[in-house]
This record gives C-alpha cells, structure tokens and sequence, in this order.
C-alpha cells in the first residue's frame, strides 16, 4: 500500500461507478480495499478497509443490520454495493454508531478500479489522465475556451486558465476565488489547498502571455490524485499555449480587418458603396436604423487591442446592441436601435457608456467621446465623426473627468475639435508665422482681439494696453498677413488658427 484512500478522494475520481454514500461517516478514509462477490467472502482485518461487494445489499432491515455488525467484526469501516440506497433508516442509523461508511454503487468494477489506482497504481492513474487529456486533441477546438472544455469533459476534472490577478477562462466547474491566492506562480509545477478544493497547475509556456498557469482542481482530491493531474496539465499546457497563439493571431487579423473597414465607411461618409455595404453586412453591423456613436482614445500611450478587450466586456452590460473596432491610438463603436430609442433610454446609454468609460480607466489612461442619436448610414458616418471631436475635447478636460457628450458642446468647440488635427495646426502656425518673425507682442493681441468679438476696448482692458496701442497691432497684423479681418469668414478662420496653435 502505498496511499490512504480518502471518501471524498475517490468522490472527486471521475469514474467509480455512480458511487453515492448513504449513511456514515463523510470524512471515511481506508488503509485498503477487498473486492468479493459477497460479505460470506470477507476475511477478518486488522487495518481499516474498504469492502466493495458484487453482490445486491439485502432488502429486509434485519439482514441489513446482521450484515453491517458482521463486517465490522471482521474489521472493515466501509462496503459499497449495489442496492445499498434502499437500507433501512435503522439500518444506517446503526452504521452510524458503528462507524461503518455505507456506500451505494451502481458498478462495482469501475470502483474496485478507481480504488485500485487511487490506492496502488499511481503510474497506471497518470496514465489513465494522460490518455484521456490526448483524446481530447482528437477532434478541432473552436477557441481556447472550446479546447479547455473538450480537456475538462475528457479528463473529468474542472480546469482553469488564471493569472496571479484573476481567472481568465475555466471549464467543468468554478474555480474558489480564495483558492488563486495560494497558487505559488514561481515554480513549474505547484499543488494548493483551500478548505473545499484542491488543485495541481502548472506554468503556461506561452510567449505572447507571460505570467499564465494552467489549473487542474476539484473537491477532495488526495496527494496522488494532485500528482497524476500534474502530469495530466503538463501534456495539456503545449496544446493550450499553441491555441491562445492561434486565437491571439485570428483576433489580430480579424481587429485589422474591421478597422479597415470602419475606417472605408467613414471615409465614405456613409454613402452607398456596394463593396463597403457587404462587407458590413457580413460583420453583422447593421447600419440602418438609429445609432449612437462612441469614441476612446489613450491620453498616453496604450495598447488598443488589450483596450479592446476591455471595452467589449463592458459593452456586454451596456443593455444594446453593440459595435466595437480598434481605430488609430482608441476604439470606435457604436450602439444600434431598430426603433427610435426614447430620450430616456438614450440618457441611459449614456450613463452607461459613462460607467463603462469609469471602469476603463482604471486600467488605462482614457478619454471618451460620444456623439447625438443620429438615423441612417450617413447617420452612422456622422455620429462616429462626432464622437471622435467629443475624445478629442474630453483628452483637455480632467474637470469632465476626461468623458465627453458631443450634445453638450458649443459650436465653437466643436470648431476647435475639427481645426485640432495634424493637417489644419501646421498650416495655421504657417499662416500667423510672419507674426513671430515680426515680434512677441502680435499673435497674443491677435488672439485677444479675437477672443473679445473685434473690440478695440475690450481687448486693451485686457492686455492693459492703450487702445491706439492695441489699433496699431491689428492694423500690423493685417499688413502682415495680408488678410482684412473686417470680413467675418476670414476673422473665423484666423480666429480658429489662433486657438489651435495656442492649444497644442
């Protein structure tokens, strides 16, 4: 003998015949088992042992109660056979004073195997799980969360996919939240307990994700059970770390090919263009109805696709349907409706966008934007347009806390977030440099000027200047830059350079 055979050990074997326990003791546990076709067969024991009878268990209470009190003479403190379910409650009130662990089986040969391996067989136990880990390569995975199911239906056992902050992915059961904390992340293979599991992992050889261990666990599971699904995981983890490669590269294309395509729509202005509208379809995004456009960009730097991940498992709770994609250093997405949503409803997306944008943050350095319930592809084009003004804007405003909603801005926010791109600001620091060359004191009094609606007073009180000081200056200006600022589109667009260059 080379183990002690718990009860709840050989409850957490994957195979024992439907074993069920009707009276006794739950924390039972046998130095040895003795397999016979009936209790006439038992030999008298000198260790604790298990009794695994062929033989139905007798139906009327006073056979049950010989039968118990003659097997534990003989020194046993457990039987399992079948028919036991049907003992008198006298019957298994006296196995309780006993001591005896009566146990109901519907197949006693798949039991006296699992005994056998549990308690003598530790290599023909390992090799029973590796077997089973290798039949579950047989047939294609769909993702990682399909291959861990097919592994844990074969193997019998739950597993998991965890990191030292979380579970990522798990199969076959749940995995007890306090059981992660005890998980030693350091060696190869490490073995943890809490109160109700137990688990063996081992270290995910995984490049693209470091820091990944793969979890065997369960209820009751002995030290022999733990090292035999050590070795289990450990043939197990190349095919898992091979298939987070194979899903990582897929979402990678895939997150390509929709920002492509959102980037063609928008292009298009939502316009009708064949190509563009079936490739949409194929991708499920509906662009009929109403849409309600949203836009979050990084204040810093970050990587898109892990905030991509995060933005789609918030959007889950959102209550909508919901279009995410990566676009340049953020995500774009919108929410669809069929119908019209009432003003209500959208108050509500809102917040919840809002309460989406707070639990980000945490995580990554985020500004968000969203744009007006807008009708139509065109609609769609435009909402997306706005929601990016609106994270443009919301990336200067920590009083906002950095969140954004395009119907609250002015018009001339709105202005300031279109002229903030990379190709209006070099062309209007072009366009006021012959102010520069010409002294510090023209593009301030410029800037002021404009900023006090053309008001000669206004804007020396400001400056604290004289007002002949501050005529002199603009009618400078003018010379220099060759423009009549008398004419109202042409003070808006000076006006427009001046705040863009002085903002960024």
């Amino acid at each position: 003998m080379s183990a002690r055979l718990s009860l709840a050990g050989l409850q957490a074997h994957p195979d024992t015949g439907g074993l069920r326990r009707i009276a006794g003791p739950a924390s039972a546990a046998w130095d040895d088992v003795v397999v016979e076709s009936s209790e006439s067969d038992l030999l008298p024991r000198t260790v604790a042992t298990l009794a695994v009878l062929m033989s139905a268990a007798p139906t009327t209470p006073w056979q049950q109660d010989a039968l118990l009190r003659r097997i534990h003479e003989r020194g046993y403190r457990g039987v399992a056979m079948p028919g036991a379910a049907g003992f008198d409650p006298g019957a298994q009130r006296l196995a309780e004073r006993l001591g005896i662990c009566v146990l109901d089986v519907k197949k006693p040969i798949p039991l006296a195997r699992a005994c056998w391996m549990l308690l003598q067989a530790q290599d023909a136990l390992t090799l029973a799980h590796v077997r089973k880990v290798a039949q579950s390569f047989e047939y294609t995975a769909r993702d990682l969360p399909d291959l861990l199911r097919q592994v844990s239906a074969n193997l019998g056992y739950a597993l998991a996919l965890v990191d030292e902050t979380e579970i990522l992915h798990q199969a076959g059961g749940e995995l007890d939240p306090g059981l992660l904390p005890a998980i030693d992340f350091r060696p190869w293979v490490d073995f943890a307990r809490t109160d109700g599991q137990a688990a063996a992992s081992v270290r995910v050889d995984s490049p693209s994700r470091p820091g990944l261990r793969l979890v065997v666990f369960g209820e009751g599971l002995g030290e022999s059970q733990l090292a035999s699904l050590s070795v289990a995981a450990e043939v197990a983890m190349p095919a898992i770390a091979a298939r987070i490669l194979i899903d990582e590269v897929a979402e990678v294309n895939d997150v390509s090919a929709s920002s492509a395509l959102l980037r063609d729509f928008v292009d298009a202005r939502g316009l009708a263009d064949d190509d563009v509208e079936r490739r949409m379809a194929e991708r499920g995004w509906r662009t009929a109805g109403h849409h309600l456009g949203f836009r979050m960009i990084g204040r810093g730097r970050l990587d898109p696709l892990r905030l991509l991940r995060a933005v789609r498992a918030g959007l889950a709770g959102i209550g909508a349907e919901a279009h995410v994609t990566t676009a340049g250093r953020g995500v774009s997405g919108w929410l669809a409706f069929s119908a019209t949503p009432a003003p209500a409803a959208i108050e509500g997306h809102v917040q919840g966008l809002r309460a989406l944008h707070g639990e980000v943050a945490r995580s990554f350095a985020v500004a968000t934007g969203v744009g007006s319930l807008q009708r139509g592809p065109q609609g769609l084009a435009t909402t997306l347009d706005e929601a990016a003004d609106a994270a443009r804007i919301a990336a200067s405003r920590s009083a906002t806390g950095w969140f954004v909603r395009v119907d609250s801005l002015g018009l001339e926010q709105l202005l300031l977030a279109w002229t903030g791109n990379d190709t209006f600001v070099p062309a209007a620091a072009s366009l006021l440099a012959p102010l520069d060359d010409a002294g510090p004191d023209l593009r301030p009094t410029l800037s002021a000027y404009l900023d006090h609606e053309s008001s000669l007073v206004a804007t020396a009180q400001a400056l604290n200047l004289h007002r002949n000081t501050v005529a002199l200056r603009i009618r400078r200006v003018q010379e220099l830059l060759g423009l009549d600022l008398s004419d109202p589109e042409t003070r808006l667009a000076v006006h427009l350079a001046c705040r863009a260059v002085r903002d960024r």
